[in-house]
């Protein structure tokens, strides 16, 4: 098991963003992962909202071994475009980069004029995105006439070494997961960590890759997991803090939230 640390939701200035990756790093954690792909954290917050891909490329030019992950949604990126920034980075810092991707589930972004389909459409997307982005890491022309991907020729380089990047892919339910299935290196177990939640997604993902032939057991996987340094708070402020900060696990219950969150002293 490998250990890694989300510095998340847009609560961190730059300069202090990048005191605790630095951190992070020279404690010998193997990834950060910072907030991507977001309109915004919300009305009342007041802090910089830093823009995931720009940090993203910053924390790799400004640390030496750490990988750094964020979240990209497929509907915000020209296929061709994201499989160039993708090889470029790993050009540049090879290795090093956790290239995560998802569907994206976030309504406010139709008031920045960005697109919000409907999630059979986004899944769609996904799907055709990661075709191509395949195909074009490949480093021959690739040509693909999709509901959502239109490729004439087209080619990317640089050509990452091997013509492949690890996918990792943030997944729950049936239709994302056989996404997974079809895609994925890593399965990034987009629940709370609760074991029969997850041992349910974990038997529909295995059902998939029956069917497409894969081994599920090939298939990595990643999951976060909400910890709270310092003493333990009541049941009711408890889950008050969890939903406040975790507002895309809104569908766990109070009764499973001591399963779902690690807390104590930093020791």
């Amino acid at each position: 098991m490998k250990l890694g640390v989300a510095l998340g939701f847009h609560v961190h200035p730059w300069e202090e963003l990048l005191g605790l990756v630095r951190y992070a790093e020279e404690l010998g954690y193997t990834a950060a992962f910072v907030d991507g792909d977001v309109s915004m954290l919300g009305e009342s917050n007041q802090a910089d909202a830093l823009e995931g891909w720009t940090v993203t490329t910053a924390l790799l030019a400004h640390t030496r071994r750490i990988q750094i992950g964020s979240m990209r949604m497929a509907h915000y990126w020209n296929a061709a475009k994201l499989a160039q920034a993708i090889a470029t980075a790993e050009r540049l810092t090879p290795g090093r980069l956790r290239f995560l991707i998802s569907a994206g589930d976030h309504p406010i972004d139709a008031r920045f004029g960005m697109a919000y389909p409907a999630p059979a459409e986004r899944i769609a997307r996904l799907d055709e995105t990661l075709t191509a982005l395949r195909s074009l890491w490949s480093g021959e022309s690739v040509t693909l006439h999709g509901r959502f991907v239109q490729l004439d020729r087209a080619r990317v380089r640089p050509v990452p070494p091997g013509g492949r990047i690890p996918i990792e892919i943030a997944a729950k339910r049936a239709r994302m997961l056989e996404v997974v299935a079809r895609h994925a290196d890593v399965w990034d177990v987009n629940l709370p960590p609760v074991a029969k939640r997850v041992e349910q997604a974990a038997a529909v993902l295995a059902e998939h890759c029956r069917r497409l032939g894969r081994d599920p057991d090939r298939i990595q996987r990643s999951m976060w997991i909400f910890t709270r340094v310092g003493e333990a708070l009541d049941a009711a402020a408890s889950s008050r803090e969890y939903r406040r900060l975790n507002p895309w696990f809104h569908s766990i219950r109070d009764d499973e939230l001591a399963e779902a969150v690690v807390f104590g002293t930093a020791s």
